[in-house]
């Protein structure tokens, strides 16, 4: 099937912009960054965009010399008949494969290890992973413990693989977490529902295969929790400490894509063109986090997910609005450009984009405080020693200590 012209046009122009650094000066104003900051970034992956495109897995796969393919998914995915068809992709083209579908949201060490279990002693020379972000950080972290051996807290950090990875492709069925973009595979120990960030250069996907009609079967809810997880991490990855003219390219065009139709999939969801650009919006949100990092968002929402199950995409949705308003003093320049590229008509930026969010978990029909959400008030001091130790609140534009995460925390609960 032919690409649906806006989403072909939108990958031009962002390759063509990140090939022409010289014209990003001219098209994209950037106040807050020199366009000669120095940077070091390093493409390993390819990127392939278009509808039916998880037919040509077992092509691609076959272009990776794979013979033994383990197959990385969820029950809701396999349900929905995605799991079934990259299988027959992969059997067409001559490759074994084994079909590892015991994951579930927010992966832990325990989902790993049966991964590992399967996985053992059956040669396996390729791994892809199949569904949302939890599918692509489990895939992952199997190929860490696979190759190399040990346990997931051997790899917390970055660089802690001393033997090659295999071959990795990431086939997203969500427009979120954008994990087939990035490097690091987030799990959370089983015992302590901590999250550990495990990364390493051979963790990257060698192949990003992104097919927008995998997404048309997301429930309302995954839509709504995963396009505000893309939605944060556009935002976020755009005025971190660590952002650089690569980074603001991918998160620009990113917040682009996702902010006009996050609203328009919620309202059509079988709109095939407005998922595609949600599905590419999540890439790109994805390709700006690995180049630059997170923020404070993150570090808040990830004891809410471990200590009361909120999910990811709620948890940031609740504290990306406050967060932005903290982060003001020191990003309000950064995010007038979002706010101008939304065509948010207010003379205080910073706060018209939180207002803006705020609007978009409404349509989301999301919960407006953390006590809605089932957290406790009591607990507010003890979620916030916890955030400060998140390793993303370092890469926030506007220095953190306890008493800040607890005020946040604060202003969410009201």
């Amino acid at each position: 099937m032919a690409r649906p012209a806006p989403e072909r046009t939108a990958v031009k122009r962002t390759l063509a912009r990140l090939t022409f650094f010289a014209a990003r000066w001219i098209f994209i104003a950037l106040p807050m960054n020199d366009p000669l900051t120095p940077f070091d970034i390093q493409p390993r992956t390819r990127i392939i965009f278009g509808v039916g495109g998880i037919e040509r897995l077992g092509d691609l796969a076959r272009e990776l010399n794979a013979a033994r393919v383990l197959l990385v998914s969820d029950p809701g995915v396999a349900a929905a008949g995605h799991t079934r068809r990259g299988e027959e992709s992969l059997q067409r083209a001559g490759l074994e494969t084994a079909r590892f579908e015991e994951v579930q949201e927010n992966p832990t060490t325990r989902h790993v290890e049966a991964g590992l279990r399967f996985a053992r002693d059956r040669r396996i020379d390729l791994i892809v992973g199949l569904g949302g972000g939890s599918s692509m950080d489990c895939a992952k972290g199997i190929n860490f413990l696979l190759t190399n051996g040990g346990t997931m807290s051997d790899y917390r950090g970055l660089g802690r693989a001393g033997r090659p990875l295999l071959p990795f492709i990431g086939v997203p069925t969500t427009a979120g977490t954008g994990s087939e973009a990035q490097s690091f595979a987030l799990i959370a120990d089983e015992a302590t529902h901590q999250k550990m960030a495990c990364g390493d250069p051979q963790a990257a996907c060698c192949i990003a295969l992104l097919d927008p009609a995998l997404t048309l079967t997301q429930p309302e809810r995954v839509t709504a929790m995963t396009g505000m997880d893309a939605i944060a991490h556009a935002v976020e990855a755009y005025v971190t400490r660590k952002r650089n003219p690569v980074s603001e390219l991918f998160a620009r065009e990113a917040w682009r894509l996702l902010e006009p139709n996050l609203e328009e999939v919620l309202k059509r969801p079988g709109d095939v063109d407005a998922r595609g650009r949600m599905l590419l919006g999540a890439h790109w949100a994805g390709c700006a986090i690995e180049n630059s990092m997170l923020g404070a968002a993150h570090a808040c929402a990830n004891p809410l997910t471990a200590r009361f199950g909120v999910p990811h995409g709620l948890a940031v949705a609740l504290m990306l609005p406050h967060v932005v308003r903290f982060n003001v003093p020191v990003a309000g320049a950064l995010y007038r450009d979002l706010a101008e590229m939304a065509g948010l008509g207010h003379s205080d930026a910073g706060e018209a984009l939180a207002r803006r969010i705020e609007s978009l978990a409404d349509s989301c029909r999301l919960p407006r405080s953390l006590g809605d959400a089932g957290v406790r008030e009591e607990v507010l001091p003890e979620l916030a020693r916890e955030a400060v130790t998140q390793w993303t609140g370092a890469f926030n534009p506007r220095s953190l200590a306890e008493g800040d995460f607890l005020a946040l925390y604060q202003r969410a609960f009201e």
